[in-house]
């Protein structure tokens, strides 16, 4: 179900939660494509795509190589400008902030139906996430 909105009038915070739940369900479908399906197993290695630390180091080089367009730049500055009500976990406030912004691109994108522009950078990171040693 699509609703009409203005996607500019979304607050980055819920754009990120969106994006969180996005970029997630696309990294779980990924690894069981893998054949992976032991439920510890798939959270154990979906961890390396989805946590703040891993999200934080995949916007970083998006933007050193210029991937994002310049609305995803605002979009992401946006989101991690974002005033958050809630603590970071395991990680420090710049790498939460990081994220944050990282997933209201995907949110953005999502909400937008900004379909194959969504795949081909979750394809991007899942490539990225992978070649790292």
């Amino acid at each position: 179900m699509t609703e009409h909105f203005d996607a500019e009038l979304i607050n980055g915070i819920a754009l990120a939660f969106e994006g969180d739940a996005v970029y997630s369900m696309y990294i779980r479908r990924h690894l069981i494509f893998q054949g992976l399906t032991k439920a510890s197993q798939l959270h154990r290695l979906a961890t390396h795509y989805v946590s703040a630390k891993a999200q934080a180091m995949l916007v970083s080089k998006l933007l050193e190589e210029g991937r994002l367009t310049d609305k995803e730049e605002a979009i992401y500055r946006r989101g991690r400008n974002a005033k958050s009500y809630t603590k970071a976990k395991n990680t420090d406030i710049i790498t939460y902030h990081m994220s944050t912004g990282f997933e209201a691109v995907m949110g953005y994108l999502h909400m937008t139906e900004q379909h194959s522009r969504l795949e081909e950078l979750i394809a991007w990171c899942i490539a990225a996430v992978e070649s790292k040693p």
